[in-house]
């Protein structure tokens, strides 16, 4: 088995440190974490709760020291319990390979887009490729196909072979089953049937969070994760209690992006208005700074740094409720008063933290109603009478009634796990078979 060290990684995203003082609950910064070593970099979570059963924590290793690319994609789940999106994966692999990876792989050369009506030499190649009758016409048998292929391969349906549908083909089919099987790993991590009561997996691949009990889905929520340069890492921990009325601690690149400019254009004011509190840190005992005595401008430049919090009410960044699972990342699950980001298709927004929508459902199902803190705008600890785990994953494929979806790598991850695994991506040169 091979050990990949310790890693020291610079997260973006702000670092919780818990605090015992009330008045720093929960203090974030930006500063370096070290991270637990894992088996396998973009595969395996970081486990923080030791508390998560110890079956959980040995599905990041690898069986029999078996390699990673010689066992991936194997039909674990008829000799272990294992999740089910692993037997989901497992038979959408299958079907995969029936459907598209028993086709002619070769490559397709590129050139104007085909559509229907178009007739070429590279129509031809197109109508083989996909497993059409010998032609040379772009017909509505093509068309359904191309579109078929889009549903399946995360592309525009519809039904025209651009660049991107080229591409994707001139991939090939092996590409797309070995990610398949990345994300098979990924849901091995996952809990298995009867391990857990209860337990929440946010996916930052499809940036949505599910709720589990008893090993039946029971509910489901959109999310906010984490940007590409702050993304959300993949992890467990255990909920153990909410912050109702929190504070939201600022991260340090707002102090000079976004508060000192406002208060050097507004005036102090633009900070009382606001709820916001200054220290000169974020230690326990760091006394409350007067905004008057503050050099603002330094703070714009750089050259001050600051800590600033913003307390509880409608424009506070953490909504109503914090979920807190303590740990040295800073990741936490959060309610926000801005609802209108979560209509849109991009939702890898945050700075590494996820955004409930309905945090308000996701409070009753852990809590059985709302928590309701005693006195309004007084931020107020509610412990769980009982931890929640929580998986933060990472899936670049799934499926539905209707077989594989792959989804777009948000995050970059899957080509350094491929070429680790798989060795280089396969790539198919002009006339290659195979």
């Amino acid at each position: 088995m091979k050990n990949i060290s310790k890693s020291r990684v610079v997260f973006l995203a702000s670092i919780s440190l818990s605090i015992a003082s009330p008045a720093f609950a929960q203090v974030e910064r930006l500063e370096p974490a070290d991270l637990p070593p894992a088996v396998e970099q973009g595969v395996d979570m970081v486990y923080i709760d030791e508390e998560i059963n110890v079956d959980i924590r040995w599905r990041n290793t690898k069986l029999d020291n078996i390699t990673f690319a010689r066992y991936a994609g194997a039909p674990l789940d008829l000799i272990q319990t294992i999740n089910p999106l692993y037997t989901n994966l497992r038979r959408g692999l299958v079907d995969y390979q029936k459907t598209w990876g028993s086709l002619p792989q070769f490559t397709i050369s590129t050139g104007p887009a085909l559509a229907l009506g178009a007739e070429s030499e590279r129509v031809t190649l197109l109508r083989e490729r996909l497993g059409l009758p010998p032609g040379t016409r772009f017909d509505e048998a093509l068309t359904e196909r191309i579109i078929a292929y889009q549903e399946v391969h995360n592309l525009k349906a519809d039904g025209i072979a651009g660049d991107k549908v080229i591409a994707s083909l001139n991939r090939g089919a092996l590409h797309y089953e070995q990610v398949l099987m990345i994300n098979m790993e990924r849901a091995r991590r996952l809990p298995a049937p009867g391990e857990l009561k209860r337990h929440i997996i946010v996916d930052a691949g499809s940036a949505r969070i599910y709720m589990y009990e008893d090993d039946v889905l029971v509910d489901s929520i959109r999310a906010i994760v984490g940007a590409n340069e702050t993304q959300t890492p993949m992890m467990a921990a255990l909920i153990r209690y909410a912050q109702i009325n929190p504070y939201w601690n600022l991260p340090a690149d707002f102090n000079v992006s976004l508060v000192a400019p406002r208060v050097l254009e507004h005036g102090l004011g633009y900070l009382s208005e606001r709820k916001y509190e200054v220290f000169a840190d974020g230690a326990q005992d760091a006394p409350l700074l007067d905004p008057a005595s503050i050099d603002w401008q330094a703070v714009k430049e750089g050259k001050l740094s600051l800590f600033i919090r913003r307390g509880p009410g409608p424009g506070n960044s953490m909504g109503d409720i914090k979920f807190m699972m303590p740990n040295e990342l800073g990741i936490y699950l959060h309610d926000t008063h801005d609802k209108s980001v979560f209509g849109k298709e991009d939702r890898w927004i945050s700075n590494g933290c996820v955004r409930v929508e309905d945090a308000q459902r996701l409070a009753s199902w852990l809590f059985g109603a709302m928590p309701q803190a005693r006195a309004a705008g007084v931020e107020e600890r509610v412990d769980m009478s009982e931890p929640v785990a929580v998986f933060v994953t990472y899936l670049t494929a799934a499926t539905d009634a209707e077989g594989v979806v792959f989804r777009e790598d948000r995050y970059g991850r899957d080509p350094s796990v491929l070429a680790r695994y798989f060795g280089h991506e396969l790539q198919l040169a002009p006339g290659d078979r195979y």
